[in-house]
């Protein structure tokens, strides 16, 4: 009866031990990944990233992970520091910072009062992948030129291979994929100021 009264109590501390420790979050950011041996040669410019949209279906805490054409997965525990919507209009003016040596490049509505910018928008048509598989970057973008010059526009599709198993490895994809948009916009830019 003893024995049996042990390995009871011995089961029932085991069980309370595994339930008192839950998996803790990890939290992710996007970066800026533009080199300035990319960049174009230096002007003075103004550009504003006046608006990023995402799909609904990306704009929320947590990763959103393809499993196929026709299913996703949300993490609980693989979650965004901030939410992408907020955090994919800085990363763009970041690499057009060093893409444009010279611009003055600032998100809406903040500092655009010196002088009429470049106004850039944008709309992501896909922001998707798989940790240890591609991450998928879709992106149309719109240039309002200041003082009434033409508008530009151009559709940007990457599919970035993901260096390594994990979340952090999908982040990296995703950077380099914002930077390949951010290097369509800036080219597209810098033909407008050649004009």
């Amino acid at each position: 009866m003893r024995t049996f009264l042990s390995r009871a109590l011995v089961l029932t501390v085991a069980a309370l031990a595994g339930c008192s420790t839950s998996p803790t979050a990890s939290f992710y950011t996007l970066s800026a990944v533009a080199a300035p041996g990319d960049a174009y040669t230096a002007r003075p410019v103004n550009v504003a990233v006046t608006s990023v949209t995402v799909p609904e279906l990306v704009d929320r805490p947590q990763f959103v992970v393809r499993v196929s054409d026709n299913q996703v997965k949300l993490d609980e525990f693989a979650r965004w520091a901030d939410l992408v919507k907020s955090q994919i209009p800085r990363v763009i003016a970041a690499n057009l910072a060093v893409l444009l040596p010279g611009a003055r490049v600032s998100v809406y509505p903040q500092d655009t009062d010196a002088g009429t910018p470049y106004r850039v928008k944008v709309e992501l048509q896909r922001f998707d992948g798989a940790p240890g598989e591609s991450a998928t970057v879709e992106a149309i973008w719109w240039i309002s030129p200041p003082k009434g010059g033409a508008p530009m526009s151009g559709h940007t599709v990457v599919r970035e291979p993901v260096a390594g198993p994990g979340y952090e490895a999908l982040v990296a994809a995703y950077s380099e994929g914002l930077g390949v948009v951010s290097h369509d916009i800036a080219t597209a830019i810098q033909g407008g100021l050649s004009k």
